[in-house]
């Protein structure tokens, strides 16, 4: 793609990145074809190449953004699929994190739009502020579809529709401790605790720890790391989520620097993608970029850890049909393909791949609740592929899409990792019935 920046514009060297990415673009249209909002909606705007044409425009001009650019970017759900599609090695990532970061500078968005994206940023970040605010979630639920009839308002309808019926006690392995190995010691790792997953659903990262420390690896959760930064990154918040990274940067080269660290776990694959993008996103920080771009070199998906990790063998097989739901941050983000079903299938489930497996499910952080009507168009043609598959259980490796998939799906949705450690010793994953224990034909 031909681009027509300044020497001045080429000068920030965020717009110098954005120019090196605009010009791989050859208009090839591959892209269009795993979109999901294109395929959704069926506007070449909402395609990648057609937010290319509006963000380039953008930036060239040096415009604030308009109400169509805002459009179109908010409706793209970051999950990826175009850059395994691209034959160009576009890094659409980079760039339309640039342009929200853009957007959120230049445009000033309805007051009940700014609103909610600042009780988000405020809220969803903080594991104490969540829990909170889950519980008082209660109240509000009987007012939903009200909440739903005013389209300004259909952001606090989804929240609700979203919020748990009950909330898990919060676990003390959360807190900032060394959970040591069982027998002879076979590594050190660190591990995220994160934000949301620590109030929804805690017992993955305990399951992680239980798991890791049978297979004789001691864990680690550093004092002073939190959430990555991924929800305020992803709604252009840049000083908040580099924030949120430095100050786990931090934490990480304190425990590596007080014994060493073989690999930094992380259970949610859409903080996976944000930590390993460190190096990147903290490149221009003097005092961070070589820190942050070992913590991205250490940062390992649990199971990608796992796949490297000599196993034993399981000491049961269920021998129960699991439909394995990819999620974009896992496929797309960090092209984690094969090791979570290798693992699965190793640990002795019969493992089914849903048609349409590039498609995101509609979570996508805060999409769910921002462009509420899409996602939901998006959840129900993933819950019809995996249900299609007659799979009793579903796993996946994302917080966003266990919420988003067990929202509409009639079997359990659970953790890739609490079926591995319900192989390999673990109690029975919460959730999973003794009728889902039988292998669907």
């Amino acid at each position: 793609m031909q681009t027509n920046f300044s020497s001045d514009q080429l000068a920030d060297p965020h717009v110098a990145e954005s120019e090196r990415i605009l010009r791989k673009c050859v208009h090839c249209g591959f892209c269009t074809a795993t979109c999901p909002t294109y395929v959704t909606l069926g506007n070449e705007l909402d395609s990648p190449r057609g937010r290319i044409y509006l963000i380039k425009d953008m930036l060239e001009n040096g415009r604030p953004a308009d109400k169509e650019i805002v459009t179109h970017i908010d409706r793209c759900l970051s999950c990826l699929a175009c850059m395994t599609t691209c034959p160009s090695g576009v890094n659409y990532m980079h760039l339309v994190d640039h342009a929200r970061a853009h957007i959120q500078e230049t445009y000033r968005r309805p007051p009940l739009d700014r609103l909610t994206r600042a009780m988000l940023a405020f809220v969803l970040p903080h594991p104490r502020r969540f829990r909170a605010a889950l519980k008082l979630a209660k109240l509000g639920k009987p007012f939903i579809g009200l909440f739903e009839k005013v389209p300004a308002l259909r952001p606090l309808g989804a929240m609700l529709r979203l919020a748990p019926a009950s909330i898990p006690t919060a676990s003390p392995m959360a807190s900032p401790g060394i959970h040591a190995g069982q027998g002879v010691k076979k590594g050190r790792v660190a591990i995220l605790t994160g934000c949301a997953q620590s109030v929804l659903d805690p017992a993955i990262n305990d399951t992680t720890i239980s798991l890791l420390t049978r297979l004789g690896v001691e864990v680690v959760v550093p004092p002073g790391e939190g959430c990555c930064g991924a929800l305020v990154h992803h709604m252009g918040r840049e000083e908040a989520a580099l924030a949120s990274a430095r100050q786990n940067v931090d934490a990480w080269t304190r425990a590596i620097d007080q014994g060493g660290l073989d690999a930094i776990i992380i259970t949610a694959s859409g903080c996976g993608t944000t930590v390993k993008d460190y190096g990147f996103m903290l490149r221009l920080d003097p005092a961070y970029a070589g820190k942050a771009a070992r913590v991205s070199a250490l940062a390992k998906d649990v199971t990608e850890y796992l796949a490297a990790f000599d196993m034993p063998e399981p000491v049961r097989k269920p021998g129960t049909v699991v439909a394995y739901h990819s999620a974009c941050s896992m496929q797309h983000g960090q092209k984690i393909i094969r090791q979570p079903k290798e693992l699965l299938a190793k640990a002795g489930f019969i493992v089914r791949e849903p048609r349409e497996g590039h498609l995101c499910c509609g979570s996508a952080g805060t999409y769910n609740i921002l462009q509420s009507e899409i996602s939901a168009k998006l959840r129900d043609r993933k819950v019809r592929n995996i249900e299609a598959t007659g799979a009793s259980i579903v796993a996946t490796g994302n917080i966003g899409c266990i919420t988003q998939i067990a929202s509409a799906a009639s079997m359990p949705v659970v953790h890739t990792i609490k079926l591995l450690d319900w192989a390999y010793g673990g109690p029975r994953p919460d959730g999973v019935q003794d009728e889902s224990l039988i292998a669907a034909e």
